[in-house]
């Protein structure tokens, strides 16, 4: 019973350190973040199970981490007002061509990761996107502008972006 209320004490801890590390995918993370996660798996370990290497002690915290999980996912199914406070909600990250750096701050992005994102979905310029949102997940999803809004914009006599 030790080593489910350790787990659960772990899973706790763990779900509220990843969630202040913000939302980053695992391809944006720099060598040293990927190190720290290495690093707290180990310690998260042998402040789970301490001295005990049993089968049963591993299946016990493994079993408990899987319930914790799937309570909060469940939770976040359930309650529609949880899931944004237990997954996150998207932010918006450009908006008709212009990046909004008031929303870079949370995630600790920098223009240079959007840039090269951008170029990773085959966009060569800002101004060719219309929208671009960091999803709850991490993912940068980019919505490009359609030529019907470069000639409005052009025709209304607004600078072609």
């Amino acid at each position: 019973m030790d080593i489910v209320l350790r787990a659960s004490v772990m899973f706790a801890l763990l779900y509220l350190l990843i969630r202040l590390m913000g939302k980053r995918e695992l391809a944006q993370m720099t060598p040293f973040e990927i190190v720290v996660l290495v690093v707290m798996g180990d310690l998260i370990q042998q402040g789970v199970t301490h001295n005990d290497f049993s089968l049963t002690g591993a299946a016990l915290a493994i079993g408990t981490f899987a319930f914790w999980g799937f309570c909060l996912s469940w939770a976040a199914h359930r309650w529609p007002a949880l899931k944004d406070i237990l997954e996150g909600r998207p932010r918006l990250l450009v908006a008709d061509g212009r990046l909004l750096h008031e929303n870079f701050r949370r995630d600790r992005l920098t223009e240079d990761e959007i840039y090269s994102e951008m170029r990773l979905a085959g966009i060569a310029r800002l101004e060719d996107v219309a929208w671009a949102i960091l999803e709850p997940q991490g993912k940068i999803s980019f919505v490009k502008r359609t030529p019907d809004e470069d000639s409005s914009r052009q025709e209304s006599g607004g600078p072609a972006r």
